[in-house]
């Protein structure tokens, strides 16, 4: 891949990173694509990605989308589309980072002759990032990492991820809810937390109002990001974009939510609610 390739593809996965945070802020509030007609209902409501509960659960303002994967493949014409979205846990950051250590260990030279784009830099932001989130103490917030646990079978990264970010590995029975606020149980008593890294899945995350058999998150979560006492990167209910059925309207809610035409295509895709998409499937 050369560097130009490169530019290209982070241009149209920037503007889709963008897109779908649109989406997640519209779907979750005044629903203007669904009133609209730019998107059929059942495609949203009868999707296990939307979350009730998560209507207007952000204060004005917040960012929906912080993290996005995008899965990508070459076709036989040589350019890029997207097959896949990741919204609710995107993992790989914590994996290239290892890999690019073992490599410039293992084959040093070639690791410094080559014209890599370092990750430092990337990683900063994300640290930035999250610190910039925090809306109590903003000069020191108190960042963790919130993981499923050593059985995740993505638990590595999470570990590798907190220690080089300087962030609290948590789990959810580490965090409390009390008077609106989140708090870290410490062996000194309770630590106010200002900002969450998510990387537990959004049905997992509130037993209170989300699926009441879970084990990984915390009572009272949403309560709390509804308040606007805790930041959550991502927020909670942003698995709905990772609906694979949303390809089919992409560009037409490109253009209405951003006023832009689509750069980076889907895979081609048809929603066989239609009547004409049914029949070319067909």
């Amino acid at each position: 891949m050369t560097g130009e390739e490169w530019s290209d593809l982070a241009v149209g996965m920037e503007q889709r990173s963008r897109l779908l945070n649109a989406l997640l802020a519209d779907l979750y509030g005044s629903q203007m694509a669904i009133r609209q007609g730019w998107l059929p209902p059942e495609l949203i409501y009868a999707h296990p990605g939307f979350l009730h509960a998560c209507h207007q659960s952000l204060p004005e303002g917040c960012r929906w989308l912080i993290f996005h994967g995008v899965d990508l493949a070459r076709g036989p014409d040589g350019l890029f589309r997207v097959y896949g979205d990741r919204t609710q846990s995107p993992s790989g950051a914590g994996y290239t980072l290892e890999n690019r250590i073992i490599l410039a260990r293992a084959l040093p030279r070639l690791y410094r002759d080559a014209p890599f784009r370092r990750l430092a830099s990337f990683l900063e932001t994300e640290r930035a990032t999250l610190a910039g989130l925090a809306r109590h103490n903003p000069e020191d917030p108190h960042v963790v990492l919130l993981t499923p646990g050593p059985n995740s079978p993505v638990y590595f990264e999470h570990a590798y991820l907190a220690n080089y970010l300087s962030l609290s590995l948590v789990e959810g029975e580490d965090l409390v809810v009390r008077d609106g606020r989140v708090w870290l149980k410490t062996l000194g008593g309770l630590r106010p937390v200002d900002v969450i890294l998510r990387l537990v899945f959004d049905n997992f995350c509130d037993p209170l109002e989300l699926r009441g058999d879970s084990l990984l998150g915390i009572p009272g979560l949403l309560q709390a990001a509804r308040g606007g006492h805790i930041a959550i990167a991502n927020a909670i209910g942003s698995g709905i974009v990772e609906n694979p059925g949303l390809a089919a309207f992409l560009p037409l809610l490109c253009q209405q939510l951003l006023g832009e035409a689509l750069k980076l295509p889907s895979l081609p895709t048809w929603w066989c609610g239609t009547p004409d998409a049914r029949s070319h499937v067909l």
